[in-house]
């Protein structure tokens, strides 16, 4: 049994293949197949089966191409409630992937239909453990209030994850190494080891949720402080239980235009990935700037937290060179329909934002409608200025009427990334008051 782990970085996601004997396994994999292909011919192994512990909310999974294309099985709950082809997988079955015995535990929690699978050959223990058991955490329990097959409360989900952390992985060997559906970074769950795969023995010590507590202490915990949930999230709950198109024909039907100083439909909102200082010198009108500058930009996150799914939009990429990454990490979201196009821009474009004077701001605050756009976790932990007005980002576009208007804006996150797409929302809201970006000088101030 030979596994690989393979990374997500903006996403944190982890994804799998599994070789044994000539054939191989995927868990839970990306939208793009490409990657495993290119595994699989490097391991002379054919690619039989794709094991789905749940319908994700946070990517869309590739299971319905990697099938059409290869031949491989789909293995999903039945409680998922797919149509697409698919061989029904609940607790009680085994199927073998060469010498590897693959079980499906259920395991709800996270969602009510999610399965941990358990890997065996030669007398060693693998769990692909899906968004039930992280590393140092599990799964949070309030994504499925309104999406998907099987709908459950938050603390109906936090009830039941009790039980499966009580009583679900009692039969397994402490050396069983376990290899989560995400790491540190990713909003399905919080307070994430970086560690990318562990042993059940260590969760065992160190996790929080095998500590012996009461059903009620369990639930208080799991659901305090739970990060925001983006737009996307139910949108990518149903798309992954239909089934997504092929990725490559859904990247390459989206319209390119080259050198634009101009949109054809006005009052669309169109994202620009560019770097904020090239965006601050010329944009379009009714741009955001939402930056995808390199993988630990959370473009793919930001984008499907503050443009809502079936939203039509324009993509700017800062060059021809950067269209196909801009359109991989969009289709990633599921998103790739929404896109009117994916536009290079004219030097004629003329938009510009303020120029913020740093010096003004540090010797009159006052003079200033300072705009918090952290999330209500990080406020809660405190005010960086005090008087600010706090709307968090994936907020913004809904609340930006709260704010007082009788000043300047300010806006400001953590640690300058996110406030480069907050102030550009509000320059679109306030077209005829200043609106500044504090940018990463908020580092001078925390």
């Amino acid at each position: 049994m030979k596994i690989k782990q393979f990374k997500d970085e903006p996403l944190a996601h982890y994804s799998y293949a599994l070789i044994s004997n000539g054939e191989m396994a995927l868990v839970d994999p990306s939208r793009n197949p490409l990657q495993y292909y290119k595994y699989a011919e490097e391991n002379n192994a054919k690619i039989v089966a794709v094991f789905e512990t749940h319908p994700h909310a946070d990517f869309v999974s590739g299971h319905l191409q990697i099938q059409e294309e290869t031949g491989a099985k789909i293995y999903i709950s039945e409680k998922v409630g797919v149509d697409y082809p698919h061989t029904a997988f609940d607790e009680g079955d085994e199927v073998k992937i060469g010498n590897t015995s693959i079980k499906p535990l259920h395991t709800p929690g996270h969602s009510p239909d999610s399965l941990t699978f358990i890997a065996e050959e030669n007398g060693k223990t693998v769990m692909f453990s899906g968004d039930t058991l992280f590393i140092g955490n599990v799964g949070r329990p309030d994504l499925r209030e309104k999406a998907g097959n099987m709908k459950a409360k938050r603390v109906e989900l936090a009830k039941q994850m009790y039980h499966t952390m009580q009583t679900k992985f009692n039969d397994l060997p402490d050396d069983t190494l376990v290899y989560p559906a995400h790491g540190a970074g990713s909003l399905c769950g919080k307070n994430m080891s970086d560690a990318a795969s562990s042993t059940l023995g260590n969760e065992r010590q160190g996790n929080w949720a095998f500590k012996d507590q009461t059903e009620e202490e369990f639930v208080e915990e799991i659901l305090k402080d739970q990060p925001f949930i983006p737009s996307y999230f139910g949108f990518n709950v149903d798309l992954n239980r239909n089934g997504a198109l092929n990725v490559q024909k859904a990247k390459y039907e989206v319209p390119v235009k080259l050198y634009v100083d101009s949109v054809e439909k006005e009052g669309i909102t169109v994202v620009d990935t560019r770097d904020e200082k090239d965006y601050k010198k010329g944009h379009l009108l009714n741009s955001i700037n939402i930056m995808a500058r390199s993988e630990s930009d959370k473009f793919e996150t930001w984008l499907g937290a503050i443009i809502q799914p079936r939203e039509e939009f324009y993509l700017v990429a800062e060059s021809v060179a950067q269209m196909d990454e801009l359109l991989e990490r969009t289709a990633k979201v599921g998103y790739e329909k929404q896109m009117i196009g994916i536009i290079t821009l004219s030097d004629k474009v003329s938009k510009s934002s303020d120029d913020f004077n740093l010096e003004d701001f540090k010797a009159n605050k006052d003079k200033y409608t300072i705009v918090d756009i952290r999330n209500a976790s990080e406020i809660a932990e405190g005010q960086i200025f005090e008087n600010a007005e706090a709307i968090p980002l994936n907020e913004l576009r809904d609340r930006a009427d709260e704010l007082s208007e009788d000043k300047p804006f300010v806006v400001h996150c953590a640690g300058g990334y996110r406030s480069a797409a907050g102030s550009s929302i509000l320059e679109n809201k306030f077209r005829n008051k200043k609106v500044y970006d504090l940018s990463d000088a908020i580092k001078e101030f925390s």
